[in-house]
């Protein structure tokens, strides 16, 4: 069986989208899975933002035919690992757990580059026009760093 890894942002356009697509990328598909969503409800059945799947394109990944949802309950059971993109959506995601095991499997996405100061992985949708490309970069680093962790304990 996979292991299944889930991405959450607030609303699962930008940034879990391109965590997603980056971290896959990274992992043989025979023995993980990546998968994403939002805090909220807004984009459920969307694809990714233009901004984000341009990207990602421009790095050759291919996002586009990803589509919005909402993260549930369901996910603690469903997936081994969820990374979210910042503090709030950290909050959100763990006030939907139920027990101790779902709280463990939920980290910030950027502790694993830096331990333990809970940097948020900005959210591009109001920002720059660099925005995109900067969330990219740090998200890519941070995936190889993730990457190399699944691989080392699961195959």
């Amino acid at each position: 069986m996979p292991v299944k890894i889930l991405m959450v942002c607030l609303g699962n356009i930008c940034r879990s989208p391109l965590a997603e697509g980056i971290l896959a990328s990274k992992l043989p598909k025979d023995y993980f899975v990546v998968d994403s969503a939002g805090t909220g409800s807004w984009h459920i059945g969307n694809p990714p933002d233009s901004r984000s799947i341009a990207t990602a394109k421009k790095h050759n990944i291919d996002i586009s035919r990803q589509k919005g949802r909402q993260i549930s309950k369901n996910d603690f059971e469903q997936f081994d690992y969820i990374y979210v993109m910042d503090n709030a959506n950290y909050d959100d995601v763990i006030q939907l757990t139920d027990n101790q095991e779902h709280h463990q499997k939920v980290k910030i996405i950027l502790n694993e580059l830096y331990p333990e100061e809970n940097v948020d992985v900005p959210d591009p949708y109001y920002g720059m026009p660099n925005g995109f490309e900067m969330v990219y970069q740090m998200l890519d680093e941070v995936s190889d760093i993730i990457a190399a962790k699944l691989i080392e304990k699961h195959r």
